[in-house]
């Protein structure tokens, strides 16, 4: 009777059971009340689930605690999303370990302090050694764990926004603590001080301490071989000038003022800046460069080099800009695009080269869609601008791609019949193709969805794209986007690594066309793809033509802006045979 009552009361578990499903999402309007009768923690039985790779429960109110056994039952989980749920004041029993997890995001409960046993796991051996992403946004903590980057030593992107912290834990910038970290977000905190070990963060490109109570900004930040991008304003800095430069002035401009020593305010205290110093600071620069990789442009034969070159939206005559509608925050919230012009998909096997990348990306990048999603278009076939809306399934119609129009509650629908008849004939649990996403919708009354000007569904992710946008071989300028409901920086991030792939892909088109490198048929063997006779601009000059990568603006429904991209701190690329002409 137990069993039968706890399958009734969690269907979702015994679906994943049986169909033996890799990720699970919990949420929706019943989901308060199951775990309110669980005693505010989530049911013992979805931690038998060991081929989980995703789990979600967000929008909870009830849950105050993950409950025992997570760690244990999921040891191959990926990511985990725990967000808007009233978790705290701590985490009892703690998370981890949990050595295969990439991302985790805690945002929006109730945590107070994440002390040793209440906390993230323990430090040794470390509870996330493939942990990327940690988002702890939305909380109430006041301080950090001490041990943080020995608990996650591979750690990205750390985004501590809107909490009570009033100082960084100093292991936290020791030497190599933490040597991948490229994003730290703490704004709306209490931080009186930021310590000058923060030099030590090598890979740092983005850094937000905005809305602080910070009076001092270190001259060290300044030797951050990567920073680009700095947000230090709201805080009420005792340099003045520097205050009024952060409000509108370039990161490098800061950085140099911070580097020249401001007005004698910047420096560590009781530390002389005579000539012996600086040039000891300039030869520590210079070898953190070279750690970093960006020597190593100097041995690249500039010949051989892809070239990006970014137009900006100011000198763009016609820019295309994403409108993005409220609704879509509680559902897919992060939206990134970019129009690429140049491509040449006609030649032998490009145009199934460049999908296979992408392909290729949404196994691993995008984690099988989880994390993020890619969906690429025709820009002959858009007509901007852009709408990023949620709509009721029953009102969002879309073409998909090799279908007829549909309404997607249908269309969804039909996937599911496919999806079971394809498991019968096969005689086996996994399914391929777009079945394996639908259960990334599974809880959502409303679905995402890019609409263009003329009112048509161009996108519905993380499912499908739209017929009228498909790509061609004839296809030469794109329009790429990228959504996640995890963050915007994993948007970037996959948009840099679709980008510079696009990259390769016609630099290896442009050289190898006169040799027919693969087989014409290998490619036209794609339905819907028929070849059409064009010439390429440029393509006597093999592999010197650069993409052009067009900014695209994401703008709120009033105008303000969210995110462009490509900004200064987009693509910029570790890669040595990439220059990208800004």
């Amino acid at each position: 009777m137990a069993a039968a009552a706890v399958s009734e009361a969690w269907p979702e578990l015994e679906l994943a059971e049986r169909e033996r499903r890799r990720e699970l999402l919990l949420t929706g309007p019943g989901l308060e009340q199951r775990v309110r009768a669980a005693g505010g923690r989530l049911p013992p039985r979805l931690f038998t689930l060991p081929l989980l790779h995703y789990l979600e429960v967000s929008g909870c109110g009830s849950l105050r605690e993950p409950g025992p056994g997570l760690a244990q039952g999921l040891p191959q989980l990926h990511s985990l999303v725990l967000r808007r749920n009233a978790l705290g004041p701590g985490l009892s029993p703690e998370l981890g370990p949990l050595p295969a997890l990439r991302v985790l995001d805690l945002s929006g409960n109730a945590l107070e302090a994440l002390p040793p046993g209440q906390g993230l796991g323990p430090a040794e051996p470390p509870a996330f050694p493939q942990l990327q992403s940690l988002n702890l946004s939305g909380n109430r903590l006041r301080e950090l764990p001490a041990d943080l980057a020995r608990c996650a030593p591979r750690l990205q992107t750390l985004n501590l926004t809107g909490n009570r912290l009033d100082a960084f834990p100093a292991a936290l910038f020791r030497p190599g603590a933490l040597p991948l970290l490229s994003e730290l977000a703490a704004a709306d905190n209490c931080l009186r001080e930021l310590s000058p070990e923060i030099a030590h963060l090598a890979s740092l490109k983005t850094l937000d301490l905005s809305n602080n109570q910070l009076s001092e900004i270190p001259a060290e930040l300044a030797d951050c071989p990567r920073l680009k991008d700095i947000n230090f304003r709201g805080n009420r800095l005792r340099d003045k000038r520097l205050e009024k430069m952060v409000s509108g002035c370039q990161t490098r401009s800061i950085l140099e003022y911070l580097r020249a020593g401001g007005r004698g305010g910047c420096r560590s205290r009781g530390k002389a800046e005579g000539p012996d110093r600086e040039e000891a600071r300039r030869k520590r620069r210079e070898r953190r460069k070279r750690e970093c990789g960006e020597g190593e442009e100097a041995w690249v034969d500039e010949a051989s080099r892809l070239l990006l070159r970014v137009l900006h939206v100011a000198e763009n005559p016609a820019p295309l800009t994403v409108r993005v509608s409220p609704g879509v925050g509680d559902v897919r919230p992060f939206i990134v695009g970019a129009v690429v012009r140049g491509m040449d998909l006609q030649p032998g096997n490009a145009l199934k080269r460049f999908l296979s990348s992408q392909t290729k990306l949404h196994e691993d990048l995008c984690e099988k869609r989880t994390v993020a999603t890619i969906a690429t278009h025709d820009l002959s076939a858009i007509r901007g601008p852009l709408l990023y809306a949620a709509r009721p399934p029953e009102d969002l119609r879309i073409v998909p791609l090799g279908r007829r129009e549909v309404k997607a509650k249908d269309l969804v629908r039909q996937l599911q019949l496919e999806a079971e008849e394809h498991r019968k004939q096969k005689k086996r649990q996994n399914v391929s193709g777009l079945h394996r996403y639908l259960h990334l919708l599974d809880g959502k009354e409303h679905y995402p969805c890019l609409v263009d000007a003329n009112g048509d569904v161009i996108s519905f992710p993380p499912i499908t794209n739209s017929e009228k946008t498909k790509i061609k071989k004839t296809t030469c300028d794109l329009f790429l986007e990228v959504t996640s409901a995890t963050s915007l920086q994993i948007c970037k991030d996959i948009m840099d690594a679709l980008i510079l792939k696009m990259a390769e892909i016609n630099k290896y088109t442009l050289e190898n066309k006169d040799e027919g490198s693969l087989s014409d048929h290998e490619a036209d063997a794609i339905p819907g793809q028929v070849p059409g006779p064009r010439a390429t601009p440029g393509a006597e000059q093999a592999g010197s033509a650069p993409l052009v990568v067009e900014q695209v603006r994401v703008v709120d429904e009033e105008g303000h802006l969210k995110v462009v991209y490509p900004s200064k701190t987009d693509l910029d690329l570790a890669a040595a045979h990439v220059t990208v002409l800004r």
